[in-house]
């Protein structure tokens, strides 16, 4: 049979396998997002079926799905909203650095693999996924809710905050010169505050250039500028994520709303095959060696972010439910967690159970995130009825 019938066909069964996992999670009333994961572990390298010939596509996919789901949260919020956000809530940035990054870093020093392995593993359990926050917040209906800027903002934070931990990272494992390092640094926050300035000041003019009476166009500038600006950012050392989050907010008004209408079908597509790809990317038999390390880092890392999201609502004066939600919707890891802990593994400069102990880790974090999002009302409800009649 000829390869690409075969891939034909094999990416048929994906997109048709989603389909049914996806009715499961909506009878079960969870996000499909952990059922997608271990449909994608169970079909990929090391999986029952192991898929072949069509690794091209569906990691291209995957890329724009993550592309998709931040341009659609960018959407939501204008460039005003995102910067008094960040005004208000950078000192829950810097906690949720320092109390999520520290304890990578510390179980890499007990590991006794150094400390190039300590920062790579810190940069592991610091950042969330923002692509699958992004998801899970629009499955359960809370984009509008009060603790969502708040989430937002914590997010835009660490994704800036990867835009100078990525060059200094790749700077240490490459071995280049410290001044090499800065460069790399000082040119991703050049790239970072000319978007800004330009959503901010010219944001209008962006939305006239994309907008279009004719759904078909109106299509094909959205998604084209989206990669567009996602490749730029990320040839640029910035994150393509943070590149088309920064687009959503430069487009405004009915522009906006009308862009979030006409993405949203693509949006899902594409963000069901980044969930798979991350879990046909995983070799079941790397697990079990690291899989208790990766369960104690996953209690405690839980816990820090809980504690990062309460705290940064509380100082909103949101209320006790509000604050629990935005402390399980910033448990998932995923994407950037996977990236940083490839680039240390290719560069031969840190021991090789890195890989796995970051995997075991992120399929932990990424099933965990959306199931603790889902439950956290019900489970909140219950303890303060309990408080009430003690």
């Amino acid at each position: 049979m000829h390869e690409t019938t075969i891939a034909i066909i094999q990416l048929g069964a994906v997109f048709f396998g989603l389909g049914l996992l996806g009715r499961v999670a909506w009878k079960m009333g969870i996000s499909p997002i952990p059922l997608y994961l271990i449909g994608g572990l169970a079909f990929g390298v090391g999986g029952f079926v192991p898929l072949h010939g069509i690794e091209e596509f569906t990691h291209l996919a995957s890329e724009i799905g993550v592309v998709l789901l931040l341009l659609l949260l960018g959407l939501e919020y204008s460039a005003s909203e995102l910067t008094t956000g960040l005004k208000r809530s950078w000192m829950a940035g810097v906690l949720d650095l320092v109390l999520n990054a520290a304890p990578g870093a510390i179980a890499a020093f007990l590991l006794g693999w150094g400390p190039v392995a300590a920062l790579a593993m810190a940069g592991v359990t610091y950042i969330s996924s923002s692509g699958i926050v992004a998801k899970v917040l629009g499955d359960l209906g809370r984009l509008g809710n009060r603790e969502t800027p708040v989430v937002l903002s914590v997010l835009v934070f660490e994704d800036l905050a990867m835009a100078v931990y990525l060059p200094v990272l790749t700077a240490v494992l490459s071995g280049v010169s410290f001044l090499g390092g800065l460069t790399s640094v000082g040119i991703s926050l050049l790239a970072i505050t000319v978007v800004l300035v330009v959503a901010l000041k010219y944001g209008r003019f962006i939305s006239a250039i994309v907008d279009s009476p004719d759904h078909e166009v109106f299509l094909l500038k959205l998604l084209g500028s989206a990669l567009l600006v996602a490749g730029v950012a990320s040839q640029l050392q910035v994150s393509a994520a943070v590149g088309a989050f920064l687009l959503g907010i430069a487009i405004s008004g009915s522009t906006a709303e009308n862009a979030t209408r006409l993405l949203e079908p693509l949006r899902d597509l594409f963000a069901a095959m980044f969930f798979v790809v991350f879990g046909l990317n995983t070799d079941p038999k790397s697990i079990p060696p690291v899989l208790g390390i990766a369960v104690a880092l996953a209690v405690v890392t839980t816990v820090t972010k809980i504690v990062t999201g309460w705290w940064a609502a509380r100082r909103q004066g949101i209320g006790e439910m509000g604050r629990m939600r935005a402390g399980v919707a910033l448990v998932a890891r995923g994407e950037f967690s996977i990236v940083i802990a490839g680039l240390a593994v290719a560069s031969g400069q840190v021991d090789g159970d890195l890989a796995a102990l970051a995997t075991a880790y992120v399929l932990l974090m990424a099933i965990l995130g959306p199931i603790a999002a889902k439950y956290v009302e019900p489970i909140g409800e219950f303890f303060q009825r309990r408080r009430q009649t003690a």
